[in-house]
């Protein structure tokens, strides 16, 4: 009687144990088909070089953050940072809540530099649709409710999606980017200070408190993706705004096909575990292998602020 007690007791640990597992690989192998379909959704969304070029100044640029956010709220599993205790991001879903808090910072300060900087200039007045859809992003990502963050968002996305439409039509109120270098370097200023921050936190070993980084490893390397996915978006949108400064000056081309390269390669990792191996060790460190992207990333920003600078 007693030996069939353990048996059983055995039995249901394994169950939960392979339950526990196999969970653990459906939610890796649906984050990466949801990533990489996000990375191809946007691709396609650029639309062919006609497209591009009857596009407004200013288009491009929107419709990637709108494609950014469309996907992340009603793609896959939907908004996770606001998720219900059980399947939430405390529990489950911590990797793809961290990777959606990355991509929003992103575009909340995108959207901040294409509000303040990219579409404005002097005493002019803010587009409208963009000055409500920054404040919209400002809202609490982690909200269920009175008002949810999907809510907040999608209204935000129905903003930019009104600058869009407003530009199309000549609308007087809505802003272009006006194409000027000293605009955008406020936009990379912003990036390389976000790329900086992902940059400490793969790096370090020690919190600030003396504890060990161990236990936020896939915390920290899922939220600087997150920052990575946002920008190789939007590094492609810019490409095609800009796309005449580009064609008179190569070193800037050259210099934004490889940032955009280090972010895309950042942006794709998908290891199923996330390790912390040591530098000689047998085991990888994933957190590491991403900054080394990040770096890259960072540095080809910089440089392309450099450039603008002259």
């Amino acid at each position: 009687m007693q030996g069939m007690k353990l048996r059983s007791s055995l039995l249901i640990g394994i169950f939960i144990i392979g339950l526990w597992l196999g969970g653990g690989v459906l939610l890796w192998f649906g984050q990466g088909r949801h990533n990489q379909q996000g990375l191809e959704l946007q691709i396609q969304a650029s639309g062919t070089q006609a497209d591009q070029a009857a596009a407004q100044p200013g288009e491009l640029f929107a419709s990637a953050l709108i494609g950014l956010m469309t996907h992340e709220l009603h793609g896959g599993f939907g908004w996770r940072p606001n998720d219900f205790v059980l399947w939430g991001p405390t529990l489950w879903a911590d990797d793809n809540a961290n990777r959606q808090l990355g991509i929003l910072q992103v575009v909340r300060e995108s959207t901040r530099v294409f509000k303040d900087h990219l579409t404005k200039v002097s005493s002019n007045e803010y587009d409208p649709d963009l000055l409500e859809a920054d404040t919209l992003f400002r809202n609490d990502a982690t909200k269920f409710w009175f008002p949810s963050a999907e809510s907040r968002y999608t209204k935000a996305i129905t903003h930019l999606q009104g600058y869009t439409q407003g530009l199309q039509k000549g609308t007087k109120s809505a802003r272009p980017i006006t194409i000027r270098n000293v605009e955008l370097i406020r936009l990379f200023q912003a990036w390389t200070d976000m790329l900086g921050d992902a940059h400490a936190n793969l790096y370090r070993d020690i919190e600030a408190d003396g504890t060990s980084t161990w236990w936020k490893s896939d915390d920290y390397f899922y939220h600087a993706q997150g920052y990575t996915q946002a920008m190789y978006i939007l590094m492609r949108a810019l490409t095609f705004e800009y796309q005449r400064i580009l064609d008179e000056r190569s070193v800037m081309r050259d210099l934004f096909q490889e940032a955009t390269a280090a972010l895309g390669k950042a942006a794709r990792m998908n290891p199923l575990l996330i390790l912390s191996g040591r530098s000689s060790g047998l085991f990888a460190n994933h957190r590491r292998n991403l900054d080394a992207y990040i770096t890259e990333a960072r540095q080809k920003v910089y440089s392309i602020r450099e450039e603008l600078e002259k």
